[in-house]
């Protein structure tokens, strides 16, 4: 019962969200995501403390009040412009979609095997994966976290589904899956800013030692496949995507610590990437050790 109900306010908010003029929508959703946030107070202290670490340790006050409002209303926007994706043309694409980076991507499709596109969830990164199949006509694997009750992921799955993209979820079979997937020289995109299962690798980010997965590192040293970092930051009624330098994958040592190495990097470069915009990271949940305590 609960996944029928929580899946039926998905469809209808879809539905709103394609109903509504594109930039009253915007400020309607922006609304209620405050809203949302304020009656959601353990979210709430975990998206203070996160933006301690990103934006500023001497966040405070009604300044800080403003952030936090900031990050709830940036969800809000997210899930406005998702909703809307499957509905919108080629052109409406085009017109709201720039970004940096075009050497990046051109390198890492060079590659005899497809690249691994890593990204932290930050703003919209839906909207580039429609772009990535539609408009430039590359294949789409998109690895994603399993959701309860099964009903919502198989909600979200059909949803990105019509985006073009290919869902797998983590789990025993996702390495396979996606090993076939850069093997074919299709794109494969990993979130991957927080550690949700399987291996981790301890690194330090935003100067605390935390664990995120081990895969992009493990999977671009098995297969040779580019790893590039990336980012989509929402702005104004579309988005606007960051590709940063391939990641240098090589064997120096021992797997493990050529892993934690890179994972390494990465964590590096996502802290650049997020603290360009701390208040469109939708990270909502516990992150470091120090959350749970």
């Amino acid at each position: 019962m609960k996944g029928f109900l929580v899946v039926t306010g998905y469809r209808l908010l879809t539905f709103i969200a394609r109903l509504l003029p594109q930039g009253f929508g915007t400020s309607v959703f922006r609304f209620f995501g405050k809203i949302a946030g304020r009656f959601n107070n353990e979210r709430r202290e975990m998206v203070e403390r996160h933006l301690r670490r990103t934006k500023s340790a001497e966040l405070s006050g009604q300044d800080m009040q403003n952030s936090v409002d900031e990050v709830f209303a940036s969800y809000a926007t997210y899930w406005f412009q998702s909703f809307r994706l499957p509905g919108m043309t080629s052109e409406q694409i085009l017109k709201d979609f720039a970004y940096e980076g075009e050497p990046y991507l051109a390198e890492a499709l060079s590659a005899e095997v497809g690249p691994i596109m890593a990204l932290p969830h930050l703003g919209g990164w839906e909207w580039s994966a429609f772009w990535i199949t539609k408009i430039r006509g590359i294949p789409l694997t998109a690895v994603v976290e399993p959701l309860d009750p099964p009903e919502i992921f198989e909600w979200f799955k059909k949803f990105r589904s019509s985006l073009g993209m290919k869902v797998v979820p983590l789990g025993a079979s996702a390495g396979s899956e996606v090993i076939n997937a850069l093997k074919s020289k299709e794109m494969v995109v990993l979130l991957c800013d927080r550690h949700v299962g399987g291996a981790g690798v301890e690194v330090e980010f935003f100067g605390e030692k935390t664990l995120l997965p081990a895969g992009p590192a493990t999977l671009a040293l098995r297969t040779g496949a580019p790893l590039c970092p990336a980012a989509v930051y929402i702005q104004g009624n579309g988005v606007y995507g960051v590709l940063r330098p391939l990641i240098k994958v090589e064997r120096q040592g021992r797997l493990r610590d050529d892993v934690q190495r890179i994972t390494q990097e990465l964590a590096y470069e996502f802290e650049d990437l997020i603290r360009k915009a701390p208040e469109q990271w939708h990270l909502l949940q516990p992150n470091w050790p120090s959350d749970t305590m």
